[in-house]
């Protein structure tokens, strides 16, 4: 079946064009979901709360742009959202006493799994705002909208998961070396 026809078929209620639908995307969702949720649990909340949504606005789409981009940017918003509703108080930063850090990572010898793993175990804010920045191509501006913060508190944010990064890949790669001995 035919993506317009799916859509067609999904605006209609067609529970099999829905299952379809979510069939056909709900693996490149999920991986989605898992950048910016606390854990697996709340990543298929989120999956599963996007596609409510996805079903209750596709006649909304208007076929401008890729639909797949149009799923992805609800998918963040949903998890963004529930971030945004358990989320406590952010720290107020004074943006002119923010450097920009750059980490330079070797990634000799450093799997995907263990990058993805240190990403994940970073703190919420400081993931997300790594996540929505070096992963997805946000801007601050854009970051401080979609998670109400100011803009000097996303660079801040993005300042200090770099750091954290770069602290657990240089412990990783000494204890790697140190073991080699």
């Amino acid at each position: 079946m035919s993506l317009e026809r799916l859509i067609n078929n999904c605006i209609k209620q067609d529970a099999k064009a829905q299952s379809q639908l979510y069939k056909q995307y709900a693996s490149k969702l999920f991986s989605l979901c898992l950048k910016y949720s606390k854990n697996y649990a709340e990543a298929e909340d989120n999956l599963h709360d996007a596609f409510i949504t996805v079903f209750s606005k596709i006649e909304q789409f208007n076929n401008k742009g890729s639909f797949e981009g149009w799923l992805k940017r609800i998918t963040i918003n949903t998890s963004l959202q529930r971030y945004r509703e358990n989320v406590g108080v952010y720290d107020i930063v004074n943006e002119e006493n923010i450097e920009d850090v750059s980490v330079e990572i070797d990634d000799e010898g450093l799997s995907i799994d263990f990058l993805l793993e240190i990403i994940q175990e970073l703190p919420d804010r400081y993931r997300l705002v790594f996540n929505l920045y070096v992963l997805d191509g946000y801007s601050h501006v854009e970051i401080s909208e979609l998670i109400n913060i100011s803009t000097g508190t996303s660079k801040s944010n993005l300042a200090r998961a770099r750091l954290i990064l770069k602290d657990k890949i240089e412990d990783y790669k000494a204890n790697a070396s140190s073991q080699s001995i």
